[in-house]
């Protein structure tokens, strides 16, 4: 996590939306048997912080409820009380209608209102090369056909079929196709309800 305490500590404190929070953050974090300190290290927060949470006296940013929810293995719903729902496991082919962003196609290959998102996604040729996202999360890509050009901080990675990457999303990335043909991605992130155009186009400017 890159949250450093001087930055969380100044967020506001917990409206009644999220009333009960810092019951839930003890409560999972006691159900995993863990002390305020180990689990603090584990988020990059201070104990004395993460106890401030867990008195409601401070309302942490999403990025510190995704840490959590990894360290307590939940979910940032489920922290943040919202009742379960229901999802049907099997997504069937045709179901889903394809979109389009920035010139990339995709299609939805995975439930909505889910940690996770999985996307099937083409990026044509000499599209998108010059955009930077960075947000928090996870991201992991499989190339089923074509060549991918990867960047992740100043490092060029090219994937070629059957080749797979995983990363953190705070890195700063950019995807582009890497042959004549465009490139064929299996995509899965932990960007929270987030649209999927929202990945596939961002000036180079915003970070979201």
């Amino acid at each position: 996590m890159t949250d450093s305490v001087s930055e969380v500590e100044t967020g506001p404190v917990p409206t009644p939306e999220i009333s009960g929070l810092g019951v839930r953050l003890r409560e999972w974090r006691r159900r995993g048997g863990l002390t305020l300190e180990a689990a603090a290290a584990r988020v990059g927060l201070s104990p004395a912080y993460l106890s401030r949470l867990e008195t409601e006296s401070r309302q942490p940013s999403l990025p510190v409820l995704l840490g959590l929810s990894r360290v307590y293995g939940t979910t940032v719903a489920e922290l943040l009380g919202e009742q379960a729902v229901a999802h049907d496991p099997v997504i069937r082919a045709g179901r889903l209608e394809p979109g389009r962003a920035g010139g990339w196609s995709y299609r939805r290959a995975g439930g909505p209102d889910r940690a996770m998102q999985a996307l099937k996604v083409h990026i044509p040729p000499a599209v998108q090369d010059t955009v930077v996202r960075v947000h928090p999360g996870e991201e992991w890509l499989y190339v089923t056909s074509g060549r991918l050009r990867l960047t992740l901080g100043e490092t060029v990675h090219v994937l070629d079929p059957g080749d797979s990457a995983h990363f953190d999303s705070l890195t700063p990335h950019r995807l582009a196709a890497a042959s004549a043909e465009g490139v064929d991605l299996l995509f899965v992130h932990t960007l929270l309800q987030s649209p999927v155009g929202g990945l596939c186009v961002d000036p180079l400017s915003r970070v979201h």
